[in-house]
């Protein structure tokens, strides 16, 4: 297909409310829609415009601007209520990760020894992955920062011996996708596996299901759309559970926003078995009862009748 040259000229917010009416949006309140379009960006908005439309930019009967708002609405406040869960899991993570190491090799700073890390290699794009050196090269720069974090300044005004601080303060330079990283470039197996093993899954599952959490958090950061999303890095298939999990009809649609929801919640009935997870979806979905959660994954029966995610073994009990 031949490319074509961009020359879609800029709008003014009255222009873009106009164009939203001319495409059959009901908009009850003018002033208000100006403020969100000028607050939000049209742009921003148009990614919600979807759902509503059967028809390339023309919206379905009876949306309204409200409806456009709402379902904005619902997805910030699904973000937020993503990142927290993500932050308990990541500390979680970080926390065992930590343990399970020093303990295993009595080492406290045994993120300086590298032979527990694999062999630097070029990947398929051609760039160096080398983690060992990574991480020892983000403790450098937090040691020589013009301000470093107190803990940091703490050990090296205290210590000369090792040169780097033990591992649990190292951790806390890392960032989730770090963190990632650090774990994929672990070379023994069995490292890997009394991690993955304290969160009751499968090494594979593990490295995928961090990954996952990695991107997700990134998107959440960056207040990009969870609601209708397609996940780039979808998490592998939960097939062999040692806890309560999803069927099969919800186990197959990996892709989707509900099952990394579900991925939430298998880390925080380890985490926090008393997690509110479940109450506090109900209580978003209810305060947008019209915004549509079937674009989030939850499967159907092929007569257009969501199934009952409540009532699967994950989140019955709680």
């Amino acid at each position: 297909m031949s490319k074509r040259t961009y020359n879609k000229p800029p709008k003014s917010f009255q222009d873009q409310l106009q164009q939203l009416k001319d495409r059959n949006l009901t908009v009850d309140d003018d002033a208000k829609a100006l403020a969100y379009l000028a607050n939000i960006s049209y742009y921003r908005l148009s990614a919600y415009f979807l759902p509503y439309q059967q028809t390339k930019d023309w919206f379905d009967d009876d949306t309204s601007f409200k409806q456009i708002i709402d379902t904005y609405s619902f997805d910030r406040e699904l973000r937020l209520l993503v990142f927290d869960c993500i932050e308990r899991i990541e500390v979680a993570i970080r926390t065992q990760f930590i343990y399970c190491m020093a303990t295993h090799y009595n080492n406290s700073h045994w993120q300086d020894d590298k032979q527990l890390f694999i062999k630097p290699f070029y990947n398929k794009i051609g760039n160096l992955v080398d983690p060992f050196s990574d991480f020892q090269s983000i403790i450098s720069r937090a040691k020589t920062a013009r301000r470093p974090e107190v803990f940091i300044k703490h050990y090296t005004d205290q210590y000369n011996k090792p040169s780097n601080p033990p591992s649990w303060m190292c951790f806390e330079l890392l960032t989730i996708g770090e963190l990632s990283h650090i774990y994929r470039g672990l070379k023994d197996k069995d490292d890997k596996k009394r991690i993955a093993q304290q969160f009751d899954l499968h090494t594979t599952v593990f490295t995928s299901w961090l990954h996952s959490l990695t991107y997700v958090r990134n998107i959440c950061a960056h207040h990009s759309r969870l609601w209708n999303k397609d996940l780039a890095v979808e998490p592998t298939r939960l097939l062999k559970p040692v806890r309560d999990w999803v069927g099969t009809d919800f186990n197959n649609h990996n892709k989707r926003m509900f099952y990394f929801l579900s991925l939430l919640k298998y880390f925080l009935t380890r985490v926090n078995p008393n997690n509110r997870l479940k109450e506090k979806l109900n209580d978003l979905f209810n305060k947008y009862p019209n915004v549509p959660i079937k674009y989030m994954g939850i499967p159907s029966d092929g007569k257009g009748n969501l199934l009952n995610w409540q009532e699967e073994p994950l989140w019955k009990n709680n």
